[in-house]
């Protein structure tokens, strides 16, 4: 099958890489976000996030002609769906449920515009069964087209399931070369999703069903939880009978079949944060390991600021004239990750936000991958260039390559990713 126009629903982390790499394929894209700054800014050519080679392969996109991005939903042969899929506090029990809110509006948005023979990927990492909910909403806004769950294999519209799994910094290469699972609701639906992404695919297309595949996506990133976990849990232990964890970590891993992975000040980004609590989230009673391993790595951000308040306590002692609006602060790191500008999620930028309400004297951020502070922290912190010289206590919450390359400075110091 010929795709000669390809929608993709979502210019974010994930959607606009995706837009631009099939564009450098020469196939017709068209990209469509709610947002007017996201539009206006690749229609320049230009890119809103940070992510290495993108704004290259966007700008060459944009000027031959073959990307394009758009505020509504255009006629194209295939729909790429890749809007966020985050969780919410269940307000009866305070479990995390998700919120698939944003995949319903992107169906409903598209659907105007289906045709016989139209393909429909979903791309967000979802709970298992979110397909088939897509492909319902789908049904019901177009109830004169059929759909894999009424008409099987003679749909008019084939539905498929096709997670990410590239590591931020590292997008446009993974996107390429790694595999894909690829879940459609019918064997036909598989096989026409998989000649879509063959167009840039290099690694293999590996063919399942539409729940295996969104499940998939959640196992990868819950057993990676569940590992960083057992460090963030090794490192309190460790806190506690006074070892150096970094230490004690390199020392275990000496062993020929153990690779325990570093710990740090918790767990970010949409996915390996959120994806485990949509499998707690439809077993409960059963995914007690999954569970846990969430729990620790969402408490390990109140250990680092108990940590910061301990230090603002112990500096107080040391120089009886001083209040707490004495001390500052500085914080070093937002991102989820090292070397990315990406937010969501981030524990760093929990911690960071917490200290500044908490903590009555100046709180310093350094980040060097964003311009300007979250709304929300905007009058309680301050971004800097650097602190080195003026903070009484420092907290190293992102190793970016640049705070590896500095002097170790001076002053107290919380190290989470055990880089000083």
């Amino acid at each position: 099958m010929e795709f000669k126009t390809v929608s993709t629903v979502g210019l974010g982390y994930i959607g606009l890489p995706t837009a631009a790499v099939f564009a450098s394929r020469k196939v017709n894209v068209i990209g469509v976000d709610v947002s007017p700054h996201v539009v206006d800014t690749i229609n320049k050519g230009e890119i809103h996030i940070i992510e290495p080679e993108l704004d290259g392969v966007v700008s060459t996109a944009v000027a031959k002609g073959y990307l394009r991005a758009t505020l509504k939903p255009e006629a194209a042969d295939a729909f790429l769906i890749a809007v966020p899929t985050p969780f919410k506090k269940d307000s009866d029990n305070g479990d995390h449920v998700p919120d698939l809110s944003y995949i319903e509006s992107a169906s409903r948005m598209i659907a105007p515009v289906l045709k016989t023979g139209d393909l429909v990927v979903l791309e967000s990492t979802s709970p298992v069964g979110a397909t088939e909910r897509m492909s319902i909403w789908l049904a019901e806004a177009r109830p004169d087209l059929s759909f894999p769950q009424d008409a099987g294999e003679d749909s008019d519209v084939r539905i498929a399931h096709c997670p990410e799994r590239v590591l931020p910094g590292h997008v446009m290469r993974e996107l390429v070369e790694n595999d894909r699972v690829i879940g459609g609701m019918t064997p036909k639906c598989s096989d026409t999703a998989v000649a879509l992404y063959k167009t840039f695919v290099e690694g293999e297309c590996v063919v399942t069903n539409a729940r295996t595949a969104e499940m998939a996506k959640l196992t990868e990133n819950s057993f990676r939880d569940v590992n960083i976990a057992f460090a963030n849990e090794l490192s309190l232990i460790c806190d506690d009978l006074a070892i150096d964890v970094w230490e004690l970590i390199r020392l275990a891993n000496r062993h020929p079949r153990v690779n325990i992975l570093q710990p740090g000040p918790g767990v970010g980004g949409h996915c390996i944060a959120v994806d485990p609590w949509f499998i707690v989230s439809q077993t409960p009673e059963l995914a007690r390991l999954i569970r846990t391993a969430r729990e620790v790595n969402d408490h390990k951000p109140q250990w680092v600021i108990a940590k910061v308040t301990e230090g603002v306590g112990k500096i107080l002692q040391q120089n009886p004239h001083k209040t707490a609006a004495d001390v500052k602060i500085a914080c070093y790191g937002l991102a989820f990750k090292a070397d990315i500008d990406d937010l969501r999620e981030s524990p760093a930028l929990d911690i960071t936000q917490q200290l500044a309400e908490i903590h009555p004297g100046e709180v310093l951020v350094i980040e060097p991958n964003i311009e300007k502070l979250p709304t929300s922290m905007e009058g309680k912190a301050v971004l800097a260039n650097t602190a080195v010289a003026t903070a009484d206590i420092h907290v190293l919450l992102v190793d970016h390559r640049g705070f590896k390359d500095q002097t170790k400075p001076e002053g107290m110091i919380v190290d989470t990713r055990g880089i000083w």
